[in-house]
């Protein structure tokens, strides 16, 4: 008995051996794991931030830059001689970048998917409002609207997969999509580069993949539409993991006139600032490019329309902050409500 205890007695040293080596080369890994933070402007003045995890330091702020560049090159309309600046002076454009088709055909995916409530043609009504590049508020008249309208429509736009062409007068403006479509690009070139673990954050659209520097999910805060426009305060922080997410509302862009306030929201089918009663839409979606559209397009649409295209979509998810009645209400969809947390002040 004791002759076979003394045989097994080196085994159960290397067992021990073993497992100090594997527990010193884990704390090792995980010591050399840093949390990267860079950050810059973008699309004119719109503030990015990046938080990814690698093993020592890496700064990615050359190679963010270049390609925020380059996708601004492409679908930037105050660029000139963008890709998109070019195609709204002419007819036809044959693509020269990657970036135009798939903003297209995610374009076209929503603009039918929410009954044209998104819809990137809208720009010359935006601009005609007051909301574009000029930002000179004004109240149009019902013939102005019913003439620009004419100009309207996603269905004026056609693409194959080497060019894109368009009837006469009508303007693409991608805005209600660009910061959402970037992240993903971002997120993409991330994954090349075998990070797995990240926030990308541009003009308060967001993904998230893996966990914080403190292993928790990260957590992103969800503004209070019913501040002053030059507020901030937090209704909601959400943890979610390994998703995108983009808000939409009219609090911070409106204007006031003879008592009545128009937002910059605009309802592509009928021309006007949208009146329905969603303050602000927060939607969850694996790409960030189509929770940025849908998350406009629900402001359109209002509440019951917004939630029936979300249980009609498994990858949709979504959290509406609407007038309802005389209060103010929230709706949070099934797939996030433990995800989501209510702050104190405001439950």
């Amino acid at each position: 008995m004791e002759a076979d205890y003394k045989k097994r007695l080196p085994r159960i040293f290397l067992f021990l051996a073993a497992i100090l080596i594997l527990v010193k080369f884990m704390r090792e890994k995980e010591a050399s794991i840093v949390t990267n933070h860079i950050t810059g402007l973008t699309m004119g003045t719109i503030p990015y931030s990046i938080k990814y995890k690698t093993k020592g330091p890496v700064d990615y702020t050359y190679s963010v830059d270049s390609l925020l560049k380059s996708f601004n090159q492409s679908l930037s309309t105050y660029i000139p001689d963008s890709e998109i600046s070019r195609f709204n002076q002419n007819d036809t454009l044959v693509f020269e970048s990657g970036f135009f088709l798939p903003i297209l055909k995610a374009s076209q995916q929503v603009y039918n998917a929410t009954y044209q409530a998104f819809d990137p043609t809208v720009g010359p009504l935006v601009n005609a409002w007051g909301f574009g590049p000029g930002k000179s508020e004004r109240v149009l008249a019902y013939t102005k609207v019913d003439s620009l309208l004419k100009l309207v429509g996603f269905d004026r736009i056609d693409f194959t997969d080497l060019y894109v062409t368009k009837q006469g007068g009508v303007y693409l403006d991608f805005s209600a999509i660009a910061k959402g479509y970037a992240i993903d690009l971002l997120a993409d070139f991330l994954a090349e580069k075998k990070v797995t673990e990240y926030m990308i954050e541009i003009g308060g659209e967001v993904s998230v993949k893996g966990t914080n520097d403190k292993k928790n999910n990260w957590s992103i805060g969800i503004e209070d539409p019913l501040v002053n426009r030059d507020e901030h305060k937090l209704l909601a922080i959400s943890q979610v993991s390994n998703r995108s997410m983009a808000t939409s509302g009219n609090y911070r862009n409106y204007f006031q006139k003879d008592g009545k306030v128009y937002a910059h929201i605009i309802d592509p089918r009928t021309g006007y600032t949208s009146n329905k009663n969603i303050l602000s839409a927060t939607v969850f979606a694996s790409e960030c490019m189509r929770a940025d559209a849908y998350a406009t397009a629900f402001m359109v649409l209002g509440v019951d329309s917004a939630l029936t295209i979300v249980n009609q979509n498994d990858d949709l998810e979504a959290f509406i902050i609407y007038q309802s009645r005389d209060s103010i209400s929230i709706e949070i969809t099934e797939g996030i409500k433990e995800d989501i947390i209510l702050l104190e002040t405001n439950k």
